[in-house]
């Protein structure tokens, strides 16, 4: 019965480490202004073009 308590201790444990990650780049996604979003979308749709 060990073995099963420290097998889903360790899932829960990635499940939580999951959610961490996503939580941070939310917030860093979150903490751009539209204006910075569509300048670097422009910048981004620019070097696009000029590798072609």
């Amino acid at each position: 019965m060990r073995w099963w308590k420290v097998i889903g201790l360790a899932g829960l444990a990635g499940v939580a480490a999951t959610g961490v990650v996503v939580a941070r780049g939310e917030r860093r996604r979150q903490a751009y202004t539209p204006e910075e979003i569509r300048t670097r979308l422009h910048e981004r749709v620019k070097e696009a073009q000029e590798r072609t």
